[in-house]
């Protein structure tokens, strides 16, 4: 990003759900990944949020103050707001302030490289700006100039840009139905060639990208980010001469409390994890919170209907673990919602365990798809096989 970083307040809600993350530690990294500077964090607790502004107004006071006691220009909510509750805690603190939702909306917008990537996350964009026309258009240009605006704040001008961003809508899904179907017809010839498609899942940052880049060579994009990778990347790999090559993709990674429309956006790519034969589901096993990071990969997948594909579990970034947490043995199984899935341990960025688990994909190609030609053999007892 040009000049320097917003600096900006990090405000978190405990609620008593049990992944709240007390020390705001995500949602610092999605700011920063997103080009701003968090300079202070605070985090509160209420049994429900205030239909007005959320925290209630001592707490909203106190933002107030250390806001400009430390120099933030903008504040961020690890939660969703809704307009209302945005509106009125813009007007008591007297800052820009923005939610998880829109932050996240914002760094897809930056990362997003393909036709149907920008187009996805244009559609999730629009559909959250719909509901905020609330007199502070200049404000919503602010967070990412696509619209453009074009003054008169009254009632009028609200109905106009209502209007106008419904239209972009219904544009923006017709030209994604069109993307749809040309991805839908890549697959078809996909599955006319019997290929095994296997996809690779995860939490953000658990190192997909680099888990692929190590199988395939690919050199995809891989940094130690959140959603460095949003554009499916789908390569061959080459699995021995028992095996041959199977179809290979990377996605887009998940993340706690996902904006619906961004999984509703992101349908045609996820539909690779849908049409998969294996997932690969990679873990930061170094993240003391990849138990709950597990289970927000599993709620995702059931939103897509990729819950009852068969998964195998990489437990990555083995070189990151501390010597006592390292695992007695670097193959054996996981408990995931009742059911025994099958666990390697690996780190692809130097490479440990990804001999073992090139034969373990081969083994489970082997023993899931159907033979892909008659053997020689075979072939040669049929009547007329030698004219």
């Amino acid at each position: 990003m040009n000049g320097p970083a917003t600096p900006v307040l990090l405000i978190g809600v405990d609620f008593g759900l049990p992944h709240f993350d007390g020390e705001l530690q995500e949602l610092g990294l999605l700011a920063q990944t997103a080009g701003l500077n968090p300079v202070a964090r605070l985090a509160c607790k209420r049994k429900v949020p205030d239909a007005a502004l959320f925290v209630g107004t001592g707490k909203a006071d106190e933002i107030r103050m250390l806001a400009t006691m430390h120099g933030a220009q903008e504040v961020l909510f690890d939660q969703a707001l809704s307009p209302a509750q945005q509106r009125n805690l813009e007007r008591h603190i007297g800052l820009p302030v923005n939610d998880r939702t829109l932050l996240i909306l914002e760094i897809f917008a930056q990362r997003a490289r393909s036709h149907e990537g920008k187009l996805q996350v244009e559609l999730a964009r629009l559909q959250y700006l719909s509901t905020r026309l609330v007199r502070r258009w200049s404000h919503l240009e602010r967070q990412r100039g696509g619209i453009g605006t074009r003054g008169g704040p009254g009632e009028r001008q609200i109905e106009l840009d209502r209007r106008m961003i419904d239209d972009a809508i219904k544009r923006t899904r017709e030209r994604l139905v069109k993307v749809k179907r040309q991805r839908g017809t890549q697959r078809r010839q996909r599955e006319r060639r019997e290929t095994f498609n296997i996809s690779i899942v995860g939490y953000t940052n658990a190192g997909k990208s680099t888990l692929f880049n190590s199988l395939v060579k690919a050199r995809a994009y891989a940094a130690d980010q959140l959603f460095a990778t949003l554009d499916t990347t789908t390569r061959q790999l080459y699995l021995g001469e028992a095996v041959g090559s199977v179809s290979l993709s990377d996605t887009v990674g998940f993340i706690r409390d996902l904006p619906h429309g961004l999984v509703d956006a992101f349908e045609a790519t996820l539909q690779e994890a849908v049409d998969a034969d294996l997932l690969l589901h990679v873990v930061d096993a170094s993240n003391p919170d990849f138990p709950e990071q597990i289970a927000q990969v599993q709620r995702v997948l059931h939103e897509i209907g990729a819950a009852d594909i068969a998964q195998l579990l990489v437990f990555n970034k083995l070189d990151a673990l501390a010597d006592t947490a390292q695992p007695t043995s670097l193959q054996d199984e996981y408990e995931i919602e009742g059911r025994a899935v099958p666990r390697l341990f690996v780190s692809a960025g130097k490479g440990l365990g990804m001999a073992a688990l090139r034969e373990r994909l081969g083994q489970e190609v082997l023993a899931t798809r159907k033979p892909l030609s008659m053997p020689p053999d075979a072939a040669a007892e049929l009547p007329g096989a030698a004219d």
